[in-house]
């Protein structure tokens, strides 16, 4: 979950949650950079203890494995389960590694059935994946990485790879470098350190089963991008994951002096895992730039009205497919990069739309607080609790949690679309409070008066969705 650093009190948490049915975690909230791509929420936590709700479940639904299936193949309409006398053991056996495989499969991206799953539901009525009691979190971990136990670092991120990461963001959870993948782009890699008993950066390394909600839901939004009736790029791309156990490399150590020596890091240096620490690596397409920190270097309003209508476009097609609500989308989880594409697309239920993109392109990220919605399957967090949460003064975002409260009556299992309207206003008080590089030419005066107008009037819409299709402002 990320927070703005413009306004904070003392001690105001963040949650996070795991697939497990209830499973109680505790919250590392991280911190937030000046001048820099911020991947987390600032704002230190004290420890919560809250549960991951998995609403609506019926009795044969009630497992890990059963939401993994809805996740992975529910659009063929099939969920098959693993016998309970299939057990695997943390070890790597040929089985288990065949499931790992096959889970990989499951989550690729695209989200399509693979020939050698295909195989396998031809064939059998009852192997994809396991009860929830046959699988460890340890093995859900690997399982989601394609893998049958942590790797070294090198067999993941290539040496090359290693000597061209820059750090360009961090958190209490971990750091963020970027460097490039094998066809050349860049992509951002998300560390965290995991299960160890070392403290980091002041605050306890998260769980393998905290882990797994940001997994999971990563994935889902990320292949939003890839479906038939509800498709959007608007959400950031999880290109890789990867499990690995060993010290801190010497090249990210070398990336961690320099991005300290540039711009101060307020991380601990990450040079004091031992070789038995675990890792999970999640690689992002790169997203660009955070709007806090896009102050002053974006062009105009009519970029800052571009930015508003592709956020409002894939909320709207999130809440169509999933009955999506972000919760926390402040100016620090809104990413923006340059592009030559005059235009962007996406579908909503079932029809093309078009937009302007004005030079930028648009990534939300961090779902830390999201609600979202499977078939039957309801996945989100429990922040009922959560009261320092609800007290922070001095800056709007602060408003907006008590605001998501008072409307859901403190139930976040439910759903409630117009949290997502709540964001769309925020976020439009930002972009006419930022500072730009142009005037904006002749239609400047126009375009205020259009993002004036829309705040006034956003509020009234009941979700992201009718915003879109009703606001004068996109059609």
């Amino acid at each position: 979950m990320f927070r703005s650093r413009t306004a904070q009190t003392g001690g105001n948490r963040g949650v996070d949650c795991s697939i497990n049915e209830l499973i109680s975690t505790q919250r590392k909230q991280p911190k937030e950079l000046s001048g820099t791509m911020n991947f987390s929420t600032p704002v230190r936590a004290n420890q919560l203890n809250l549960s991951s709700l998995l609403a609506d479940l019926t009795p044969n639904t009630q497992t890990w494995s059963r939401l993994k299936a809805a996740l992975s193949v529910h659009r063929k309409g099939m969920v098959l389960h693993t016998p309970r006398s299939l057990r695997l053991s943390v070890s790597g056996s040929p089985r288990r590694a065949e499931l790992a495989d096959v889970s990989q499969d499951l989550f690729a991206t695209p989200f399509r059935t693979p020939r050698r799953l295909q195989s396998h539901l031809k064939n059998s009525s009852s192997l994809v994946v396991c009860e929830d009691a046959d699988l460890s979190d340890a093995e859900k971990v690997y399982a989601e990485c394609g893998q049958s136990r942590p790797l070294p670092w090198e067999e993941c991120i290539h040496p090359q790879r290693m000597k061209k990461c820059v750090k360009i963001g961090e958190g209490t959870f971990g750091e963020v470098f970027s460097t490039t993948n094998a066809a050349g782009d860049t992509v951002a890699l998300k560390i965290i350190p995991l299960e160890g008993s070392e403290k980091v950066n002041g605050e306890d390394q998260k769980t393998l089963g905290e882990i797994l909600h940001e997994i999971i839901i990563s994935k889902e939004l990320s292949s939003l991008k890839e479906k038939q009736h509800n498709q959007t790029h608007g959400f950031i791309g999880l290109n890789d994951l990867h499990c690995v156990q060993g010290c801190y490399p010497r090249d990210f150590l070398n990336a961690w002096d320099t991005f300290d020596q540039k711009k101060g890091s307020e991380n601990d240096r990450p040079d004091f895992f031992e070789k038995d620490q675990l890792f999970i690596i999640l690689e992002f397409e790169f997203g660009g730039s955070d709007l806090e920190n896009s102050n002053g270097t974006l062009a105009s309003l009519v970029v800052a009205k571009s930015i508003l209508h592709q956020v409002t476009a894939s909320l709207a097609v999130a809440e169509q497919e999933l009955c999506f609500e972000h919760r926390d989308l402040h100016w620090g989880n809104v990413l923006v990069k340059t592009t030559k594409q005059k235009t962007g697309s996406f579908l909503l239920n079932g029809s093309v739309h078009s937009l302007e993109t004005r030079g930028v392109l648009v990534r939300i990220i961090d779902y830390s607080l999201s609600r979202l919605e499977i078939d039957d399957l309801t996945v989100s967090c429990d922040i009922s609790n959560d009261e320092e949460l609800f007290m922070g003064q001095g800056d709007y975002q602060f408003d907006i949690y008590r605001l998501m409260r008072r409307e859901n009556g403190n139930d976040w299992s439910t759903y409630h679309p117009h949290t997502n309207v709540l964001w769309l206003h925020y976020l439009c008080s930002k972009l006419l409070s930022m500072k730009y590089r142009g005037s904006g030419g002749r239609g400047a005066k126009d375009t205020r008066e259009e993002l004036n107008r829309f705040y006034d009037n956003v509020l009234q819409y009941s979700s992201a969705t009718e915003a879109l299709q009703t606001c004068p402002m996109f059609q």
